[in-house]
């Protein structure tokens, strides 16, 4: 069943007018679709009711009242998951004391992890772990708080002697990405899929024939569509939010669940390198000291 909370990911520029007057008032308040039938919700949003309709079915629904259904039931989820961590709102405010903070960053990224796992697509996880494991070379690009998961990936890839580059020179990545070809790999990673640089990359790296995979909390964006492979994380950043936060541990429980299947299909050789390789830091940490 589709996640209705998660299907309301689409991108604003993808959608008409009608929609995107749709989707902010939903996203805004989900609870109106709960509270509203479709005409008055039509009337509210300045629509049709044949719009409302046809905007649930695009969202993966049979129509407005299936929506309305499985939004109901989400929102009740999560309003148990809110009472189990004792609290009554999960966003942050500005009069929240210290201990509030804590308990609802925590939530937040917990349920960012939990939600992403639930949506994943378990064929493409091991179809992106397999082209990594083949690949001539694997290039991760991503900017801003983003490149914090692309280093994460290297980093591991790395530890095993798979070769993998990411750099955060943009020109570099651009004539990275223009030199690929049929073999390699491009992996774009863009919490809102709109990062004009990340496009560009997946964009040239695919016209050359490298296949692309995205990394994304948008499936319906325009990173997608230079992409042969999309990675989804289901996440919802809160009010202060200064850098990315809940975005950051879903792509980091992403790559973890991609790497982990890397190493388990490359069998001894994979593990006895991440051996070898802690090994040898762990001798060089005992030698400094």
């Amino acid at each position: 069943m589709t996640d209705p909370l998660a299907a309301l990911r689409l991108d604003p520029a993808g959608v008409s007018a009608a929609e995107a007057r749709l989707l902010r008032k939903i996203t805004a308040d989900p609870t109106i679709v709960v509270d509203l039938a479709i005409t008055d919700l039509a009337v509210l949003c300045e629509t049709s009711a044949a719009t409302i309709a046809r905007f649930a079915q695009k969202l993966g629904f049979t129509g407005y009242r299936q929506f309305r259904f499985e939004l109901a039931q989400a929102l009740s989820r999560e309003r148990g998951d809110r009472e189990r961590h004792g609290l009554d709102e999960d966003d942050v405010l500005a009069e929240d004391d210290v201990q509030s903070v804590i308990a609802k960053v925590a939530y937040q990224e917990a349920r960012a992890i939990e939600r992403t796992a639930q949506a994943m697509d378990g064929a493409e996880v091991d179809a992106v772990a397999a082209l990594v494991s083949s690949a001539a070379r694997t290039d991760i690009f991503g900017i801003g708080a983003s490149m914090l998961a692309a280093i994460d990936l290297h980093l591991k890839l790395v530890r095993i002697g798979a070769p993998a580059w990411c750099v955060s020179d943009v020109h570099l990545a651009l004539v990275q990405a223009a030199t690929r070809g049929p073999g390699d790999v491009v992996i774009g990673i863009s919490h809102s899929g709109t990062t004009h640089e990340v496009i560009e990359l997946l964009r040239l790296a695919r016209a050359g024939g490298a296949t692309t995979v995205a990394l994304t909390n948008v499936p319906d964006s325009p990173l997608t569509a230079h992409a042969d492979h999309v990675l989804c994380t289901v996440a919802r950043e809160s009010r202060f939010r200064i850098g990315a936060m809940s975005s950051r541990t879903a792509q980091l429980a992403v790559i973890d669940i991609i790497f982990t299947r890397i190493v388990q299909s490359s069998g001894d050789a994979a593990r006895d390198m991440l051996r070898r390789t802690r090994e040898i830091i762990t001798g060089h940490n005992d030698a400094a000291r």
